[in-house]
């Protein structure tokens, strides 16, 4: 913070500064309530609201292997106010006390001053060094015996696969993939290392689609993106929501994706409709937040196998969707993220060749 301006008040050196100040005025409140209902665990979220904030408590929620059944959200002006309906994956109220505890310690510390939501880099595929890993990120065309091609070139330059998540859809594989020195069983820090690394896998990822071919970059640091939320990014950037139109399924295994715009109130109005499941809530506000747009209110149900979504949405420059071309690229990518998830579970090396067998299939079968 600067000196104070004239008597009337503190300026700011960064927007980051005051908001982390906002923070600070404002901690968040979060409140477990077990006995409003006898079905499940409700947790009230109020918070001063910035871009983004509704992605991290979902993020963190799915991230302790919670349900989130229903759900009511309000964040007009500058505060954010959520209400969630969750429980474990079996269906049943939280009564664990530890358990709960983590809950309200984990958000509070997800949304605190010390946290701030930071839209990660847009990096296509890439290598990034954290200490004790490197984050490889493949992003390329879908065939048989990928994954085992990528973990033979890996093997052959002495890395060792910890562990790995895959997505398929249509003709595109996306994986995020950390590896150690074989020897060391740290990260790879050495440069020449690390360029064979991404010539190898660049060339092998090309295949016969040089157009939509995968090129290697490094990055420093090790702050690193939730990974589900990378391999959204990565099939986002790639454009894999497009194909929806070459090789679009029966309409009637689609999900219901409307968008509508309420003039009134200058909201889009995303509607969605389709089959439940896990971590979906998290798939279509990722998506949202990835597309850059805030959502305002939202209510969310799930009941006998069904999803209803509906999201009041504008762009972060305070617009709702003004052209058809928005709207159709809006319904797309949620479509897409919809249907592309095949995997949840990060895996040791061994289980890769089976793990991606089972994921082709599973998307073969979408």
């Amino acid at each position: 913070m600067s000196s104070m301006d004239e008597g009337y008040g503190p300026t700011w050196d960064s927007d980051d500064e005051y908001d982390n100040f906002i923070r600070k005025m404002n901690p968040p409140r979060i409140v477990i309530d077990n006995e409003s209902s006898a079905e499940a665990t409700i947790v009230r979220v109020d918070s001063a609201n910035e871009y983004g904030i509704l992605l991290e408590v979902i993020q963190v929620m799915i991230d302790l292997n919670l349900v989130i059944g229903k759900a009511y959200i309000t964040s007009d002006g500058g505060w954010f106010m959520d209400v969630f309906n969750v429980t474990d994956k079996e269906g049943k109220k939280i009564k664990d006390e530890e358990t709960l505890a983590q809950i309200e310690d984990y958000i509070r510390k997800s949304l605190g001053a010390d946290s701030r939501y930071i839209p990660s880099r847009r990096r296509s595929v890439g290598v990034a060094a954290a200490a004790d890993h490197n984050v490889i990120e493949l992003m390329g065309t879908d065939r048989p015996g990928l994954l085992s091609e990528v973990s033979a070139v890996l093997a052959s330059l002495k890395c060792n696969v910890v562990s790995a998540e895959i997505w398929t859809h249509k003709t595109r594989a996306a994986a995020v993939m950390r590896v150690t020195d074989e020897d060391t069983g740290l990260a790879v820090t050495d440069a020449e290392r690390l360029e064979r690394i991404r010539e190898r896998l660049s060339y092998l990822l090309r295949g016969g689609d040089l157009s939509r071919g995968a090129a290697m970059a490094v990055s420093s640091g090790t702050a690193t993106t939730h990974t589900e939320r990378r391999l959204h990014q990565m099939m986002l950037d790639d454009g894999n929501y497009e194909q929806l139109q070459r090789q679009a399924p029966e309409q009637s295994q689609r999900p219901n994706v409307t968008v509508r715009n309420w003039n009134d109130k200058d909201y889009s109005v995303v509607t969605i409709r389709c089959k439940d499941r896990s971590k979906l809530l998290f798939d279509t506000v990722c998506t949202l937040t990835d597309l850059q747009y805030v959502v305002f209110h939202a209510n969310i149900d799930a009941k006998d196998n069904q999803a209803y979504q509906e999201f009041y949405v504008r762009h972060v420059n305070g617009s709702p969707m003004n052209t058809e071309t928005e709207r159709l690229r809006v319904i797309q990518c949620l479509e897409a993220a919809i249907e592309r998830r095949v995997s949840e579970v990060t895996m040791p090396f061994t289980c890769l060749k089976l793990h991606y067998q089972i994921c082709k299939t599973t998307s073969h079968a979408a």
